[in-house]
């Protein structure tokens, strides 16, 4: 056989497997949305779902040509370099290798996107950072990490045969001329072909970057989860590398110190004229607003989202401890609010910090460890005279969440290791023995803040809600009769309860004390399979105790977990107080509330990435929306500083 013959013939098992992989990814697209119909948007067409498949199939014409390309390259080339090598079984293992790659992704697609109503964030990027214990006991309680994990590897199995038989399958002969020039002209041609096809795959269905389609383009229906359905795993995968890559490194912000001062300048109405940025953030309090308390709790309620707290979800129940609370004489609230970051740990370390959150998790930067940032919360309540404490019901290796703390001016950190043995799971104790330790432990002697961070409301649920007091008939019929909703429900019901005994308990033995009770994240639960911005993200900030009364903070007040700090020291600091801040004071009226992928004001939320603009419930008519390069202005202003801070230091 000549070299042009095994060239031939090798081309075409790599077709065979270029097509097999494409029809996989096909498959699995298909699946995706024929499996998850509940969260197609009312009003949507075939048009749509189409359009989706189309569009989805171009774009793994690129997936599929990574298969393709290593078999070319490693098989193909070497084989017709070195007839001697058999190439065969190596394409099949790298079409194993694939297939089975590609089954197990599409069997995690699925709960993650019920999840997350995303395929594949930049937050995967964190697992391993995370208690992978932890992770994997919730998979397998929650989640039937084993049957679906059997299901992937039999599927897998399957596609592995019948890739084998597809290999097997006859291939052309190739054509012989017997003319020297036609000879060459078919070769030739065969070669521009196959560079053609490369091209055309590279860029999905195009013969140039302008017509191609990537996941910066993907967005091509009306629907957002048809949308993520034109993207296949590899390419999701891609999206939430190239998405946390540019967040870690902020090249879309194009920094420099200059650029970071008139950023900081910008921000906050001061010349560009220091080479310190925290001077930028420098601020003085106007004056206390109530009476100095003697203990601050700052309680940050485990996936505790604002949407049950709206007036059509009173039916449920499940946050009626709160509702309550937050309906006293003595409270206030925050009508729209927003968490720093779509997870625990991205809110935690803005909350700790008092700086943005772009992607660095300051819990693991040499800056978080070498000093305390100045508009760190403990270290500007031990500022204004009190002892700090950070209480967590779980782990305190988890995320490093010790070590950060106590970096960042926490004077002590109470984990469940140091609490002792009580009901829990593997991310910690439940929420009523956190509160009871606390109790127990604290004596209450001296002037005291302390921030708590539950975690009972988070999966795998284990409570056991019937010796808890939750009855399923306060739900409505629908979710009596489906456990998962039981469970969940149930969860939020039982953490709610918990949290507001402990508040009232506080409260009685301490008068003089002031809470502010907010949640890391919401986007883990809703009752709609495609809730609106505001229902799907935002998050509640009540603040109750001696002195609040309901005026303390304009009606329309909206912000985010950077401006909790800002609020409490405005409230309780004398005139002069100097603090330093990123955020703005509640009290202060109006601005936009800043998180990670986030805006709101009080009648607008919006995604910082994607443009997408929504009314938010207390939406006033003819309200309009901030100005886009105003909003832009201020968004980049706030994480370049934040990354600069994290990342540089304070020197400018």
């Amino acid at each position: 056989m000549t070299r042009w013959e095994r060239f031939w013939l090798n081309c075409q098992q790599d077709l065979k497997l270029y097509t097999f992989i494409w029809m996989l990814l096909m498959f699995f697209r298909i699946a995706f949305i024929a499996l998850l119909p509940q969260y197609i948007s009312p009003g949507i067409t075939w048009v749509d779902i189409a359009t989706s498949i189309y569009y989805g199939g171009r774009i793994s014409l690129k997936s599929a040509g990574i298969a393709a390309l290593l078999s070319f390259i490693f098989c193909t080339l070497i084989n017709v370099i070195r007839p001697s090598l058999r190439t065969e079984r190596l394409r099949r293992i790298i079409g194993y290798t694939f297939i089975f790659t590609l089954t197990l992704l599409f069997a995690a697609r699925l709960p993650y996107y019920k999840q997350f109503h995303t395929v594949f964030s930049p937050l995967i990027f964190n697992t391993f950072r995370d208690d992978v214990q932890a992770i994997i006991s919730t998979l397998v309680k929650e989640y039937d990490l084993i049957p679906r994990l059997a299901a992937a590897i039999a599927g897998a199995v399957g596609g592995c045969w019948l890739l084998a038989w597809w290999l097997n399958t006859r291939n052309l002969p190739v054509p012989r001329f017997t003319n020297r020039w036609l000879r060459r002209g078919f070769r030739t041609v065969v070669v521009l072909a196959i560079a053609w096809f490369m091209v055309f795959a590279r860029f999905g269905g195009s013969l140039g970057y302008a017509g191609s389609v990537h996941w910066h383009n993907a967005a091509v229906t009306r629907d957002e989860f048809l949308n993520e359905a034109v993207l296949d795993d590899v390419q999701a995968l891609y999206r939430a590398w190239s998405m946390h890559k540019m967040l870690a490194q902020a090249t879309a912000l194009n920094l420099t110190a200059t650029r970071v001062a008139n950023y900081a300048a910008n921000l906050t109405g001061k010349q560009p004229v220091t080479a310190n940025l925290d001077d930028y953030l420098r601020k003085e309090a106007d004056g206390a607003l109530i009476p100095r308390p003697r203990h601050i709790f700052l309680i940050v309620g485990e996936s505790y989202a604002a949407w049950p707290l709206l007036p059509e979800y009173d039916n449920l129940h499940i946050a009626d401890g709160l509702k309550n609370i937050a309906a006293r004489d003595n409270a206030a609230c925050a009508s729209a609010f927003v968490p720093a970051g779509h997870g625990t740990m991205s809110s935690l370390g803005s909350l700790i910090t008092g700086l943005a959150e772009v992607n660095l998790y300051p819990n693991y930067q040499p800056e978080t460890y070498r000093q305390q940032y100045p508009t760190a919360l403990a270290v500007q309540m031990k500022r204004l005279g009190y002892k700090t404490y950070f209480w967590y019901g779980g782990f305190p290796s988890w995320q490093r969440i010790r070590d950060f703390a106590l970096a960042q001016g926490f004077d002590a950190f109470y984990g469940a290791g140091d609490i002792g043995q009580a009901p829990g799971n593997a991310w910690g104790i439940e929420d009523k023995f956190l509160f009871e330790a606390i109790e127990r432990i604290w004596d209450g002697s001296e002037p005291s803040f302390h921030l708590i961070l539950t975690i009972s409301n988070h999966p795998p649920y284990t409570v056991d809600l019937a010796k808890e007091g939750f009855s399923p008939s306060i739900l409505p019929e629908t979710f009596r009769q489906d456990k998962a909703w039981l469970a969940k429900l149930g969860h939020f019901w039982y953490a709610d309860k918990v949290l507001a005994d402990f508040v009232d308990a506080m409260y009685r033995r301490y008068p003089d004390s002031l809470f502010a009770i907010t949640g890391d994240h919401a986007d883990r639960m809703n009752i709609e399979p495609n809730p609106p911005l505001f229902v799907r993200y935002a998050v509640p900030l009540v603040l109750y105790g001696q002195g609040i009364h309901k005026n303390i903070l304009p009606q329309t007040a909206y912000g985010s977990h950077l401006d909790i700090a800002p609020t409490l020291i405005e409230l309780i600091a004398p005139r002069g107080f100097v603090y330093y801040s990123l955020g703005r004071s509640l009290t202060h009226g109006a601005g936009i509330g800043i998180g990670s992928d986030l805006w709101v004001t009080y009648d607008y939320i919006g995604r910082i990435s994607t443009n997408a603009t929504e009314h938010t419930p207390y939406y006033r008519p003819g309200a309009v929306p901030p100005d886009k390069a105003e909003l832009k202005a201020t968004v980049d202003a706030v994480q370049a500083v934040s990354w600069w801070r994290v990342k540089m230091g304070s020197g400018l």
